[in-house]
């Protein structure tokens, strides 16, 4: 299982939650809710991304294989 950072801010009337390991965001009303869709974003991004992709993204900020 691989762990990640999620950073939660307020924006406006909702939240926008951040993975910053793999600069992928997703927003919603409530903080648990941008969370949530954030968890969802990130599920999503490992179905369909190219593993080089995600190589990429994963050796920027050194995070281990």
């Amino acid at each position: 299982m691989l762990r990640f950072t999620a950073i939660t801010e307020g924006e406006g009337k909702g939240y926008v939650a951040l993975c910053p390991e793999l600069d992928i965001a997703s927003q919603g009303e409530t903080v648990e809710e941008a969370r949530n869709n954030l968890t969802e974003a990130l599920e999503l991004f490992f179905e369909v991304a190219d593993p080089s992709e995600i190589k990429n993204r994963m050796h920027r900020v050194g995070t281990p294989d």
